[in-house]
């Protein structure tokens, strides 16, 4: 039998809201016994960083409505019914549509969004005042086969030294579960494309000094034991779990920042929405002073430039996307083969 309605008092910028919360007691993580009030009570705890990280952007919101063991859907525009606090922004998507997609201003919208099943919230990497143009580079160091998240650390640390020969400075974070994210704030000076090149080319630099431990080869079958430096998460509607998301993983796992001191005796399965907010109030946010002296990619892109001229080109977009100008065949190298080679 469904367990009876609640009212959570969530702080909002005019005062207080009362925000119900159905079902409080519907267990989303079976493993560990996470309820939907539980995780609402975690945006509550964890407001500030959260909406530090996520909130005045575009963002989709990925829900669980059986919970993170059941099928989920993506909502990125305001459903009906939407209090009249969760806000929108139109964006442009890659085949050129335009569309109103949700934005959180308040942490009163994280909570609603927990009572509509949303675990995961996916950011994208601009503000919703200008939502062409981003304010963050994000890399997605992913571990492949044969590796985890100890050989995701050692890329970091060299990826951070790449970064800041180009006068950039990275933030990281877990992504969650085996893989690391690597943010740099960045002036929105430049449009997605613009800044998937200046990833491209911070990726490149990082393969040419570790080329047995990571790779820019977008197929699979080409990674091997290296860890993958996804730089198609920095296309337009191409998102990342946020930072102080939960993930739907069977022990709860959030995203969460770390300084780069503790980076090496991190535990990424210890972050869950259980001690995410112990953490906060022990040590603070790593993530506080972020955005605080963005950098410009215009080395990035020199390399860029330098590496067209070398003869390294435009690399594969994801599926979805429209065929873009210079980009290779969509094959897998082993279907592309004919006999007579």
């Amino acid at each position: 039998m469904a367990s009876p309605r609640i009212t959570l008092t969530v702080p909002g910028p005019d005062g207080d809201r009362e925000i119900g919360v159905s079902n409080p007691d519907r267990v989303l993580w079976p493993e560990v016994g996470i309820t939907k009030r539980e995780l609402a009570e975690y945006f509550i705890a964890v407001a500030e960083p959260f909406l530090a990280a996520n909130g005045n952007r575009p963002v989709s919101l990925e829900r669980f409505p059986d919970g993170v063991g059941g099928e989920s859907f993506f909502s990125k525009n305001p459903p009906k019914g939407a209090p009249s606090f969760v806000e929108a922004v139109t964006v442009t998507y890659n085949s050129g549509r335009r569309h109103p997609q949700l934005v959180l201003t308040e942490i009163g919208s994280a909570v609603w969004a927990a009572q509509m099943n949303t675990i995961v919230f996916h950011p994208w990497a601009s503000l919703a005042s200008d939502p062409d143009h981003p304010v963050e580079l994000r890399i997605d160091l992913d571990p492949q086969p044969g590796t985890g998240f100890a050989e995701a650390v050692v890329a970091a640390h060299e990826l951070r030294k790449v970064l800041r020969e180009a006068g950039l400075e990275a933030w990281a974070k877990t992504s969650g579960n085996r893989g690391l994210h690597v943010f740099c704030p960045i002036e929105p000076t430049h449009e997605f494309l613009d800044v998937r090149h200046a990833v491209m080319a911070a990726a490149r630099e990082l393969e040419r000094r570790m080329p047995d431990a990571v790779t820019t080869n977008w197929w699979k079958e080409e990674r091997g034991e290296r860890i993958f430096v996804d730089f198609n998460q920095a296309n337009r509607d191409r998102t990342m779990a946020g930072a102080y998301s939960p993930r739907a993983l069977p022990t709860a796992t959030v995203s969460t920042p770390v300084t780069w001191d503790e980076l090496d005796a991190v535990d990424p399965a210890s972050f869950t929405v259980r001690t995410v907010p112990e953490r906060l109030a022990a040590v603070g946010d790593p993530w506080s002073d972020f955005g605080a002296a963005p950098g410009r990619i215009d080395t990035l892109l020199e390399w860029w430039q330098r590496d067209l001229g070398a003869g390294l080109g435009e690399l594969p977009f994801p599926p979805e996307f429209p065929k873009m100008p210079g980009e290779p065949p969509r094959v897998q190298p082993s279907r592309a083969k004919t006999p007579a080679e």
